[in-house]
């Protein structure tokens, strides 16, 4: 809880700085705040803000269009408030239509976030790994990108343009709807669920004049790669929106399991951090010193 966090300016020039390096920036989905301190303190330079992991662990529902904006937002809000490194957002379809998109990114923005991907699907929009996804037409959707692009105050706010028109559409529209997104004025793009080796190829080669991201989706439509294959292609960055949430509910699942079996967590403690361990993960020591700082 340092008074001396870099300011959200600094973070978005921070992000800009990432993806001029070679090799693709890395970003482990996180939900909460904790998970992005943790994410953090494991070495990486940046977070994404996952909205699966958010509709999970907000509502304990499935990502299927449920939650609006201020919910993400203020999920944004307390995530880039735990963390000093840069945060991307899910942000969804941009909950409506062009005009919805510019308070979106306005909103957005002034949570601290660096930067957001904003999709073409119809709502309520779906996972993008899920069966049944429907998309706006090509034209609305890069009517949005351009709002998207108009509206940000911070130049260095990162504008990544989402198409989910692989699944109802193939690749041909989903690539075609990513080049007119780049000249809407994207930063990056997102081309979602691509399914084979193949279409990860086109898709690196058609787009290889822009950043590019690769969904590690846990589980999900597209193969996964290597890290140094995904570094050949050429993707800029690598979101992992699940991981963390994964591994979190195997382990609560573990532990209530053990806990129900002995009725006390006496022998469920043994896989857990300790009570000091942990307090010292989420800043206690940090609190205490500013407290001696501070007293009178």
């Amino acid at each position: 809880m340092s008074p001396f966090l870099h300011s959200p300016a600094d973070r978005l020039a921070r992000f800009r700085e990432l993806l001029d390096t070679p090799g693709p920036v890395l970003l482990p989905g996180c939900y909460d705040a904790l998970g992005a301190r943790l994410i953090e303190q494991a070495g990486f330079d940046a977070v994404y803000m996952t909205g699966f992991g958010t509709s999970a662990s907000l509502l304990g529902r499935p990502d299927v269009g449920l939650l609006g904006l201020h919910e993400m937002a203020d999920n944004a809000r307390r995530i880039t408030a735990a963390t000093d490194l840069p945060v991307i957002a899910d942000a969804d379809t941009g909950y409506g239509n062009q005009i919805n998109v510019i308070r979106t990114i306005q909103t957005y923005e002034q949570a601290g976030v660096a930067g957001v991907h904003i999709e073409d699907q119809m709502l309520p929009k779906k996972c993008g790994h899920m069966e049944g996804k429907v998309v706006v037409p090509r034209e609305e959707f890069v009517g949005k990108i351009r709002a998207a692009v108009s509206a940000r105050r911070d130049p260095n706010f990162t504008i990544i343009a989402r198409t989910d028109a692989r699944a109802p559409h193939g690749i041909d529209e989903a690539l075609e709807r990513a080049r007119q997104a780049r000249q809407a004025g994207a930063d990056a793009l997102f081309v979602e669920a691509l399914q084979n080796d193949d279409e990860l190829v086109r898709v690196a080669e058609e787009l290889s004049d822009i950043p590019l991201i690769f969904n590690w989706a846990e589980g999900g439509k597209t193969p996964p790669l290597t890290i140094e294959r995904i570094t050949e292609l050429g993707f800029a960055m690598v979101i992992m929106p699940i991981s963390t949430l994964l591994a979190a509910t195997r382990a609560m699942q573990h532990a209530l399991a053990q806990i129900k079996i002995d009725g006390t967590p006496v022998r469920a403690v043994e896989q857990m951090p300790a009570f000091d361990e942990f307090t010292e993960l989420i800043g206690l020591g940090e609190i205490e010193e500013l407290e001696q700082r501070y007293s009178s």
